[in-house]
């Protein structure tokens, strides 16, 4: 696999361009009892999940901390979800503690499944219109042959987004629209997730936050009218009692050379106030990164702990966060 880490992505990205994410590893959840084990698990409601409609969904701990960020794909009558490879052996096997209370329901890898990111609306207006009209929203979705189109977040900047779910080859029509001539590495569509404000769990930040700091009821990721869950009393609790104090940014600096690790302190002169969640380089010779920060700091002048002669600049998010209010009220 390749170290993305160590990569620059483009800048501007690309305006149509596919990757492989190749870090991604899709599993499938089958048996009668699937759709009660993930309504259990996780923060989506799967009535919502339908052939039409691709949310995303978080799994927290007891205390409301996310293990699991992902997408649910009804795929006839399982469903797909796709977990980070450096956090799916972890994943399965805290949601095994649960699903082994469901018998003859199974979650199984898909040997021959794979994502595809893709940039711009390009590609997919060379499967035809009447695809693309049915991909307006973020979540929307439509089956292609025997795989799943996802219509995803747009980056701030406008540049629209998809995945394509692939089970199996790709048939021959379907293997013309992504020529290797519009392929691009996997470090571009990483870039784009930060600018979509698409936040990413690693080992690092691994039930570190609860969901909505990393703005996950703002990407359709939480549904606070279904029932109980795993860890849905503290996540229920935040939003109803408006006891969110800190929740994800995006921010540039110039002159970085090296993308800060994850955990790395946004500091406000000398007290630290938030950390760095996803980065990436730019070949503008720029880092971009996402950050958990205090809303009643974020105003103030920034820098990473790493780097404290260089501010940083707050960038916008394509969606709103009303909650980035600044607050005097100590963090919870």
């Amino acid at each position: 696999m390749t170290d993305s880490s160590t990569m620059v992505a483009s800048q501007p990205l690309p305006a149509s361009a596919w990757a492989i994410l190749e870090d991604q590893r899709i599993l499938r959840i089958t048996g009668p009892g699937t759709d009660k084990f993930l309504q259990g698990q996780f923060s989506q409601n799967l009535e919502d999940v339908t052939p039409s409609f691709s949310p995303r969904a978080a799994a927290s701990t007891p205390k409301g901390r996310a293990y699991c960020l992902t997408r649910m794909v009804r795929d006839g009558e399982d469903v797909l979800i796709a977990l980070p490879e450096d956090l799916a052996d972890h994943i399965t096997s805290q949601l095994r503690k649960y699903l082994m209370l469901f018998r003859g329901t199974a979650m199984e890898v898909v040997d021959n499944g794979r994502i595809l990111g893709i940039l711009g609306d390009g590609l997919t207006r060379q499967l035809g219109e009447d695809i693309t009209n049915q991909l307006n929203t973020p979540g929307d979705s439509v089956v292609v042959d025997q795989h799943h189109l996802i219509r995803t977040q747009d980056t701030a900047e406008g540049l629209a987004r998809f995945e394509l779910w692939q089970r199996g080859d790709l048939s021959p029509e379907l293997a013309e629209v992504f020529q290797p001539s519009e392929k691009t590495d996997q470090v571009n569509w990483q870039a784009s997730e930060i600018a979509a404000g698409i936040a990413r769990l690693t080992p690092e930040s691994l039930e570190a936050y609860v969901p909505q700091m990393l703005n996950w009821q703002h990407v359709h990721g939480v549904h606070f009218k279904k029932g109980c869950y795993t860890g849905q009393e503290v996540i229920a609790r935040m939003h109803f009692l408006g006891q969110l104090k800190k929740s994800l940014f995006r921010f540039s600096a110039a002159g970085v050379d090296t993308a800060p690790d994850c955990g790395t302190a946004l500091k406000s002169g000398e007290k630290s106030v938030g950390e760095v969640v996803n980065s990436v380089r730019l070949a503008d010779q720029s880092v971009q990164c996402l950050a958990v920060v205090r809303h009643n700091a974020v105003d103030t002048p920034l820098h990473l702990d790493t780097h404290p002669d260089i501010t940083l600049e707050r960038l916008e998010l394509p969606y709103a966060v009303p909650e980035q209010q600044q607050s005097d009220t100590p963090d919870t």
